[in-house]
């Protein structure tokens, strides 16, 4: 009897890896295609709701790989899907906070919430690998500041509000962009086996994260050139 309800687990187990890495897939073209496709057109929205989807699917996947199997390095993946679901769930939640007096809902507090939690776990897992020797810790511990700088930055916003009329604009491309570098990420890890651990896991992030502030920049340069000049 326990070893048929073993089997069953396993089986479970590999299901759920199976469509895990399908949604990661699937992620991995629909946010590329959200990308170059016109913004706000057809595509575009089609496109980010697939996104969006197989992201949530990648993430709550992820947790329950952890429940099949709660060994360190699955925990560490846990808090990573809440981390990168974090950019995609708060670039999406933004497009219903378009006017400044638009207020976070509920949903919105509770994610960031929980991306501050998964903030603290990540850097502390950080901490406890640097102290064994390990340099993984060094992914650990930039993910953990990450998360836990754009929690905070969050709260302060919804307590403060915005005065941007476009800061909803801005925060739903560098979110988004930010989700892709996270599916880019685990893509990275799990492919590039050839670069050192630590590096096919920042890799990404060290050249996705100057590009965001640049294209953001540029998009602000040109909404302030259309206001002079109108």
């Amino acid at each position: 009897m326990h070893s048929s309800r073993g089997g069953e687990v396993v089986i479970a187990e590999d299901i759920t890896l199976g469509l895990h890495i399908i949604a990661g897939f699937a992620a991995l073209f629909a946010g590329a295609g959200a990308f170059v496709t016109k913004k706000g057109g057809y595509r575009h929205r089609r496109l980010g709701r697939v996104y969006v989807g197989s992201m949530a699917f990648v993430s709550a996947s992820a947790l329950a790989l952890f429940v099949f199997d709660p060994n360190p390095s699955r925990q560490f993946l846990g808090l990573v899907a809440v981390f990168s679901f974090y950019f995609v769930f708060s670039g999406y939640r933004v497009l219903s906070r378009k006017r400044v007096t638009d207020s976070p809902a509920f949903v919105d507090w509770a994610a960031t919430v929980l991306l501050v939690g998964a903030g603290v776990g990540l850097s502390a897992f950080g901490v406890t690998q640097l102290l064994s020797g390990a340099g993984f810790g060094t992914v650990m511990l930039v993910f953990g500041g990450i998360a836990l700088g754009f929690g905070g930055n969050d709260i302060q916003q919804f307590r403060r509000g915005v005065s941007d009329p476009r800061a909803w604009f801005y925060g739903h491309l560098s979110r988004m962009a930010g989700g892709y570098i996270a599916t880019v990420t685990a893509f990275s890890s799990v492919n590039f086996t050839f670069l050192p651990s630590v590096i096919s896991w920042l890799w990404p992030t060290i050249i996705g994260t100057p590009l965001i502030f640049l294209l953001v920049r540029r998009y602000r340069t040109q909404f302030e050139s259309r206001t002079v000049s109108s």
